[in-house]
């Protein structure tokens, strides 16, 4: 029983261990050498930047998990994604939205810090946004006073030029699918940066539509 048991951890460690391989090896570049900078954060870490996920560091809940509050070794502060289980995300989103954050770089998309993966437990550890997210201001009757009409122009105009290169300029041409004010977020000066690609498809440069064989995002 015992011997059992140990195997299965050790066959759980070797699946881990695997999708960080597989990470890594979708980043490389053809040639062999690494084209990005992701940092592989161990649990313990994410777990002790969070005050080991307390209810204080939750800045927002949604059907993919929570969203915490952290401070890193250096001072740096994150926004830590802490999927869920049960959310319906799996490893082939995680895994999505990883490698195009990673390859993608503008000014109105949000950066990728690093990922956890730990057992059964997927993180994405991002740049903090101190002004959440769009929704936070649109749907509140107090706070959608904020957004006056140079506020709103400044952010509308920022959501096109994410789009646009993504559309257009970036290397890997991307369709979101998913865009929605609470994928939205807003930096200390309310700059406006898109987040959360678990859903995003990349098409070629010839191509004018994608089908998908499934109903997903927004």
């Amino acid at each position: 029983m015992f011997r059992s048991i140990r195997y299965m951890i050790q066959e759980n460690l070797r699946y881990f261990e695997t999708q960080k391989d597989i990470l890594l090896h979708a980043l490389e570049r053809r040639d062999g050498k690494k084209s990005h900078e992701l940092q592989f954060f161990s649990f313990e870490s994410i777990a002790s930047a969070t005050n080991n996920f307390t209810t204080t560091s939750k800045l927002g809940e949604g059907s993919f998990g929570s969203v915490y509050k952290g401070q890193l070794p250096d001072g740096q502060e994150v926004a830590i994604k802490r999927l869920s289980r049960n959310s319906g995300q799996g490893f082939l989103e995680f895994k999505n939205e990883v490698i195009l954050i990673v390859k993608l770089q503008h000014t109105n998309l949000v950066r990728l810090v690093g990922c956890c993966i730990h057992k059964e437990e997927r993180m994405l550890i991002y740049e903090y946004m101190p002004n959440k997210s769009l929704n936070f201001f649109l749907f509140d009757p107090a706070k959608k006073n904020i957004l006056d009409w140079k506020k709103c122009f400044n952010i509308i105009q920022g959501i096109l030029q994410g789009l646009l290169y993504l559309h257009n300029y970036s290397k890997l041409r991307i369709i979101h699918r998913d865009l929605k004010a609470s994928n939205i977020l807003l930096d200390n000066e309310m700059n406006p940066k898109i987040s959360d690609f678990g859903m995003a498809r990349i098409f070629g440069s010839n191509d004018s539509k994608v089908n998908t064989n499934r109903v997903v995002g927004t």
